[in-house]
């Protein structure tokens, strides 16, 4: 299959590549901490037991957004992939804090290490695993908009990450003897993937608060509303949002108040069809108004 192909997948379908892509991992990686006996890639272990986690999480909350709106949700469940980014972020904080606890124990009492090569075999071959998943998932993430997979895509990259510091740390126990270089290694491991939960957990903040949509996306809306302007035709008071995979603008447009209702909405109808192809998954709301009618909504008249 190609990678194009790949990408293409359902957000469904590459949160289960990588729900089984975490076991895996999981057992490449306490294999090779148990035969190492080394912290570091212990707490790279621990980690994908967060992947593990966070992908199980992740596909529920993807299911569930993928609901129809109905009446206790009229505009859909698309929130729900916030959850999932929220979530994953705390995951990866726990996970950072426990391999701290860990490290320091071992860099005040350093162990010696077992069977290096095959240890550092195993880790590589699962940031492989790992790599390969976070390319196509980023690139799926663009394709579907989705905030989960791209958070779990940033988590795997973490982990790719966090297993070359572990393998070099493990190179350079080999090649110095210095066995407290191990913790060192794992401690920074840990202050790593804790900056990436923080902004994971950010993130999902900024999504549950209703973030305006890309700049880019809105410079494709007002490019396609800048086809339909016209002396007699203005549009003002434009406001965006977006909910997980979904976007949302709602905006007025003034025209002749001579105009016969059936003329002003088949207009109407033409701008929604119009922004809706320009953006995929894009609601639009516009409000019909006259000319020399204004919405004053920072008049505390209108608040009454």
């Amino acid at each position: 299959m190609k990678f194009r192909q790949l990408q293409s997948l359902s957000p469904q379908r590459l949160l289960q590549a990588s729900v089984l892509v975490a076991l895996v991992t999981i057992a490449l990686k306490t294999g090779a901490w148990y035969i190492t006996d080394s912290v570091g890639l212990l707490a790279d272990a621990m980690e994908s037991f967060v992947n593990l986690a966070s992908a199980i999480f992740g596909l529920a909350m993807v299911t569930i957004a993928q609901r129809p709106a109905d009446d206790d949700h009229p505009y859909g469940h698309h929130k729900a992939e916030y959850f999932s980014s929220g979530f994953e972020g705390m995951l990866i904080v726990g996970a950072a804090l426990a391999i701290v606890w860990a490290a320091g124990h071992r860099l005040v009492d350093p162990q010696p290490l077992q069977q290096v090569g095959w240890g550092l075999a195993l880790s590589i071959v699962s940031s492989a695993l790992n790599g390969l998943l976070a390319w196509v998932m980023f690139g799926a993430a663009r394709l579907h908009r989705s905030i989960a997979l791209e958070a779990d895509a940033k988590h795997l990259v973490t982990d790719v990450w966090t297993s070359a510091g572990v393998v070099v740390g493990l190179i350079g126990v080999a090649l110095t003897g210095w066995l407290w270089l191990d913790a060192l290694v794992a401690i920074g491991v840990a202050l790593n993937i804790l900056r990436e939960g923080f902004h994971l957990m950010w993130r999902s903040s900024q999504g549950l608060m209703d973030e305006a949509v890309e700049p880019e996306v809105l410079a494709d809306i007002h490019k396609t509303l800048d086809v339909f302007k016209h002396p007699t035709i203005r549009f003002d008071h434009l406001s965006t949002r977006r909910s997980g995979q979904r976007r949302f603008v709602d905006l007025h447009m003034h025209m002749p108040g001579s105009w016969s209702l059936g003329r002003a909405a088949a207009l109407r109808t033409s701008v929604e069809q119009a922004l809706m192809s320009a953006v995929p998954g894009l609601r639009a709301t516009i409000q019909l108004l006259p000319s020399d009618v204004e919405a004053h909504f920072d008049d505390e008249k209108d608040l009454i």
